[in-house]
């Protein structure tokens, strides 16, 4: 199953909700023991979710791009990126997360930036 680096930005009920429904997830969270601090640089938690393979779920739409393509010149990869919709409820945000979590298999989103929703249901109300 995938684990899930929550970036200390995200509203703090996305790890609360997604312990709360999913128990057996892997959430962490940026600033809990065991991750990087708050405060440090996204190449470095870029490092930090290569070594320890965890995705990181993110509202940084604007600067990830450019620190995930240094990070893969460098010769590094990443389990992968998910990027929250603004324009989905919390719930439906979560719904993804949840489906993607437990219907995806190893590898499949390495190096990649996701998008949410990855799918029709996400952008419904459930």
């Amino acid at each position: 199953m995938l684990k899930y680096l929550i970036d200390e930005n995200v509203d703090p009920l996305y790890p609360v909700q997604l312990r709360r429904l999913r128990p057996e997830l892997v959430v962490w969270i940026i600033g809990e023991p065991s991750t990087p601090p708050k405060g440090t640089l996204d190449p470095a938690i870029l490092l930090w979710c290569e070594r320890f393979e965890f995705i990181l779920v993110t509202n940084n739409r604007s600067s990830m791009p450019v620190h995930l393509k240094e990070h893969l010149n460098e010769g590094h990869h990443i389990p992968g990126i998910f990027i929250l919709n603004r324009n989905l409820t919390v719930k439906q945000n979560l719904n993804e997360l949840i489906l993607i979590a437990e219907a995806s298999f190893d590898g499949e989103y390495q190096n990649q930036i996701i998008h949410l929703p990855l799918t029709q249901r996400g952008q419904q109300e459930i």
